[in-house]
């Protein structure tokens, strides 16, 4: 069941990378193979970095407070998955035009912007992966493969997908990280 938490965590956190890689397709009109893997190693990288770091923070905490912290983590991955949801479900759609930064959508400086406002999320995750004892290797390469592979294909598929596929995913992606944290917390108190 390890393998599929993380996973299920893999593929929830890289929802907000794929609603942005959505967003760079569209805005940058012909897309290259190089921006889609532009878009990827970014974004895949930080997904990686930030649960990495939010681990480590855990792990350092987790003799303080372990006998709270299945609702910790529950109340971490309840607040992400909720924010999603809201984020999804009601905040106002803008137009193509409206969501496209002038100049290169995909320079250096807005990619690193993007890749570190997409994974803060990634950062608390992080936190409850070391409440839940789950392996710190595994879920980093994890998360960070599928965020790459998906950020990598939704760039390419920009145009195609649109915003309603954006916010649909997100409402998935927030209601996979609600369940995830009721299973640690039941886990832990049943």
């Amino acid at each position: 069941m390890t393998g599929l938490t993380i996973l299920l965590l893999a593929l929830s956190l890289a929802m907000d990378a794929m609603a942005v890689s959505v967003t760079l397709g569209i805005c940058k009109g012909s897309v290259k193979l190089s921006d889609a893997l532009k878009a990827g190693v970014y974004f895949g990288a930080f997904q990686a970095i930030m649960p990495a770091l939010g681990y480590l923070a855990g792990s350092r905490l987790s003799g303080i407070i372990e006998p709270i912290d299945h609702w910790i983590a529950f109340a971490l991955l309840a607040f992400i998955g909720a924010k999603m949801i809201y984020e999804a479900a009601w905040e106002k759609t803008v137009d193509d035009a409206e969501a496209c930064p002038v100049g290169d959508p995909m320079s250096h400086k807005r990619m690193l912007v993007l890749a570190i406002a997409t994974s803060i999320d990634a950062l608390a995750a992080g936190i409850s992966l070391a409440l839940d004892r789950l392996p710190l290797m595994e879920s980093v390469l994890t998360i960070g493969l599928v965020t790459f592979v998906i950020s990598f294909a939704a760039v390419l598929l920009g145009r195609r997908l649109g915003v309603i596929f954006q916010k649909r995913a997100s409402i998935f992606g927030g209601a996979v990280l609600i369940l995830i944290g009721i299973k640690i917390l039941m886990e832990h108190t049943i």
